[in-house]
């Protein structure tokens, strides 16, 4: 192999660098939008008792599991019979 020379050196240097400034660029644009997304709205919890709290937050896993598969086969046969 051929060592690189200092010529070579800088244009990669150069190149890479402005590689770099684009990247950053993204990344702000990017930040930038995300900061303009609007936040769901909050559940309002304010009119729930106690008890109906705690449902909304201990949430049966296996249920959960148990809908989701069960809108799986759901969608899989709607797509099979068109």
């Amino acid at each position: 192999m051929e060592p690189i020379q200092p010529q070579q050196r800088r244009a990669a240097d150069q190149v890479f660098q402005q590689s770099l400034d684009q990247f950053e660029d993204i990344l702000q644009e990017s930040s930038t939008e995300e900061e303009e997304i609007p936040q769901l709205p909050q559940l309002d919890t304010s009119s729930l008792t106690e008890v109906e709290a705690q449902d909304l937050i201990n949430i049966d896993l296996a249920a959960l599991e148990d809908a989701v598969a069960d809108i799986e086969q759901y969608l899989e046969e709607i797509t099979k019979t068109k």
